[in-house]
């Protein structure tokens, strides 16, 4: 059961990475802008209200957005991690194994925490003995 449960995270986290790989690329972008045009040139002639082409112009900038926000995440979040990486890897007593983070499973994250949690314990023990002393 174990195996299974470590096979589908694996499977999850990949597929994960490919369609925020896929939401924040330009030409995904290009290809959304050119389907919200066609949806609003379609719809544009049809007898309708008022507010239902407002709430499809919202909806389409809305929809548009998003692909606008995970390519600037993406960016963002690909810039951080170049920076911790920088620092960790500059930094000689540091634990290498933190670097690319982003690239690890979420159990090899979980288990590192666990890692730094503990360390973070022993400090303040060490903290605590020394205060009474």
């Amino acid at each position: 059961m174990k195996r299974i449960y470590s096979y589908t995270e694996k499977i999850f986290e990949r597929i994960a990475s490919i369609t925020t790989s896929i939401l924040g690329n330009s030409i995904t972008f290009i290809l959304a802008f050119c389907l919200v045009i066609f949806w609003w040139i379609n719809n544009l002639f049809t007898t309708r209200d008022l507010h239902q082409i407002i709430g499809d112009l919202i909806f389409g900038t809305t929809f548009l957005s998003l692909f606008i926000i995970q390519k600037s995440f993406n960016r963002f979040s690909g810039s951080l991690h170049l920076k911790v990486n920088e620092l960790v890897s500059s930094h000689e007593p540091a634990n290498n194994s933190v670097i690319n983070a982003e690239e690890k499973t979420e159990r090899e994250i979980t288990e590192l925490s666990k890692e730094y949690a503990e360390l973070a314990e022993q400090v303040k023990a060490l903290e605590d003995q020394n205060s009474l002393n």
